[in-house]
């Protein structure tokens, strides 16, 4: 999954908004109000230009710290969160080297464990567009 592709799987969650509150280089993705995931051009391809594009993406995704260190553990590409809390977040670098729906399933995870700990009325609200 490229960037491109993340955006795009990203906003079609239900109530799902794209803002820069730290800057044109960070995306944010809220369900309502709450930040599910970013996006940004990874800190090593920062000022790099290589045939023209921008080294990967790195996205922030919110993850059980279990299932988070499962994952650290199965794909070189996924990280601890870079410049969030490393037992609930995860940072996945979109290298390539990580099958598209992995991707999305960590994308999906994300989502649902921040509608989790909405209030149930914000909570059904979402979970009927699923």
């Amino acid at each position: 999954m490229d960037s491109l592709q993340a955006q795009h799987y990203l906003l079609q969650k239900p109530f799902s908004t794209e803002n820069y509150p730290f800057g044109e280089g960070v995306a944010v993705f809220k369900v309502k109000t709450k930040m599910f995931a970013t996006l940004s051009l990874g800190k090593m391809a920062k000022g790099k230009k290589t045939a023209g594009l921008d080294g990967p993406y790195w996205m922030n995704l919110k993850c059980d710290p279990n299932h988070a260190l499962e994952l650290r553990d199965i794909f070189p590409s996924v990280i601890p969160g870079y410049h969030m809390n490393k037992v609930h977040w995860n940072t996945v670098i979109l290298d390539g080297s990580i099958p598209q729906g992995e991707v999305a399933r960590m994308i999906d995870h994300s989502f649902e464990l921040v509608v989790a700990k909405m209030t149930k009325k914000d909570q059904q609200s979402i979970l009927v567009h699923l």
